[in-house]
């Protein structure tokens, strides 16, 4: 052999190898966008805006020239006295807070455990089954792109008396975005769903938990730029799944399907040749309520630009399981910026309607809109109703019954890494008066 031909064989193994990659990803890819581009069947006309939402600033005040980050909100119970609370994960500020409601309607901001660097992803759950709810939250470590292993998974033990312990359960990882719990492996405890962003070199992955606080990682998927690592039961076998969102240059959703035992089997069940889609995120909900999870998605993502700005496709569509793992795309409203989709019958007459806020919009505009409902007909078509342009640039959402009356109340925060920054809020209530608009 010539000192030519090896290095010739290697060329050629490595374009056939790339040619079956672009083989097995591409056409899926395709074709799951042309079906994309063509489904908008569900989009029905702008609604009259609506006017039954009543804004109300809660926890802290802005401080002096601080330019708000809050990363995620959820609404639980934290303290299991009978009144909904506010979790926030406060980028700037480097913390996880606790918005106490106590008594009713009235809201004090404490923080939580030890500063945590840029969190991301809060949720509350037993992780250590002792009776009380603690905290598990997603640490990107820093909030700009970064190739660094700066990411971490911190659990803060709730120890009782409204304290709790950090324990850092995994380091030195791909920035982290998103966690969940869930027993992935049988064994009867809590394991751990995440999505590591990273930059370039992110990964989805589980952490077994080995008692102790001891998780060890396991990696299910090499590809940079995943936002959520869901955990559910996607094909009613009874195991918990993973539903995964990528973003980046892939634009994918996949499904990790569990055998019960902690093995996991992937399928991606949804791409988009748009390399620039802006996919912000999902969540896992049966949202035409026919007994199987869908997948409610959004693109709204433009953090990568110089200045953040939207683009024309960015908008929000749901996936619908037909079964087998098998899911069909409609498109449900168009919104420029759209991140954080909640599922929630707004308007009480049965069906799922859907909120979302706005990130990446036009703020110059004073029109460009914020903060949005999108009016279920029965028929799984969406009508969109405005409620806000102020505050600007919210990232984040959660929907549920804050006051107690019945109605779906809206907790939105603010992330202010562009200008302008004339309309800013840190944590906004928006409490549900009705009634719901006319069409």
């Amino acid at each position: 052999m010539t000192r030519y031909a090896a290095p010739l064989v290697l060329f050629f193994v490595l374009l056939l190898l790339g040619t079956a990659w672009w083989v097995y990803r591409g056409p899926a890819r395709r074709q799951a966008a042309s079906v994309a581009a063509d489904d908008r069947a569900s989009v029905l006309p702008r609604g009259t805006p609506s006017e039954f939402f009543t804004p109300q600033a809660i926890g802290d005040a802005i401080r002096g020239e601080e330019r708000p980050q809050i990363s995620n909100i959820q609404l639980v119970d934290l303290d299991r006295d009978g009144l909904p609370d506010v979790l926030v994960c406060d980028v700037l500020r480097g913390r996880v807070t606790w918005i106490r409601q106590y008594p009713k309607g009235t809201f004090t901001e404490t923080p939580v455990g030890d500063p945590i660097k840029a969190p991301a992803h809060v949720e509350a759950i037993d992780v250590d089954r002792d009776g009380d709810l603690d905290l598990v939250v997603a640490s990107l470590g820093v909030l700009n792109p970064s190739n660094n292993r700066v990411g971490s998974v911190i659990v803060l033990e709730n120890v009782g008396q409204q304290r709790f312990v950090n324990h850092v359960v995994a380091d030195g990882i791909a920035r982290v975005a998103d966690v969940r719990a869930g027993d992935l492996d049988g064994d009867g405890d809590l394991d751990l769903a995440v999505a590591g962003f990273g930059y370039d070199d992110g990964e989805t992955s589980w952490l077994e938990n080995k008692g102790g606080w001891l998780f060890e990682q396991h990696v299910l998927l090499r590809l940079s730029g995943p936002i959520n690592a869901i955990v559910a039961d996607v094909n009613r076998d009874g195991s918990p799944d993973i539903v995964a969102l990528v973003s980046q240059e892939w634009e994918e959703i996949w499904v990790f399907v569990n055998d019960g035992r902690g093995h996991f089997t992937s399928k991606m069940i949804w791409g988009s040749t748009n390399a620039d889609f802006g996919s912000s995120w999902i969540s896992v909900v049966d949202l035409d309520r026919d007994g199987d999870l869908d997948v409610l998605y959004s693109n709204g993502d433009a953090f990568d630009y110089a200045p953040a700005n939207s683009r024309p496709w960015h908008g929000v569509q749901w996936l619908e399981n037909t079964g087998n793992l098998e899911f069909t795309f409609h498109r449900i409203a168009d919104l420029p910026g759209a991140s954080s989709p909640q599922a929630a019958d707004v308007d009480g007459d049965g069906d799922l309607d859907v909120v979302v806020v706005s990130a990446y919009n036009n703020w110059d505009d004073a029109s460009a809109l914020s903060l949005v409902w999108l009016e279920n007909n029965g028929r799984m078509q969406f009508s969109l109703h405005p409620i806000a342009t102020s505050p600007t640039h919210l990232i984040t959402l959660a929907a549920g019954d804050i006051d107690g009356d019945g109605l779906t109340d809206l907790v939105t925060g603010g992330m202010y890494i562009s200008h302008p920054y004339d309309r800013m809020s840190r944590i906004t209530a928006w409490s549900h008066r009705g009634p719901a608009p006319q069409r």
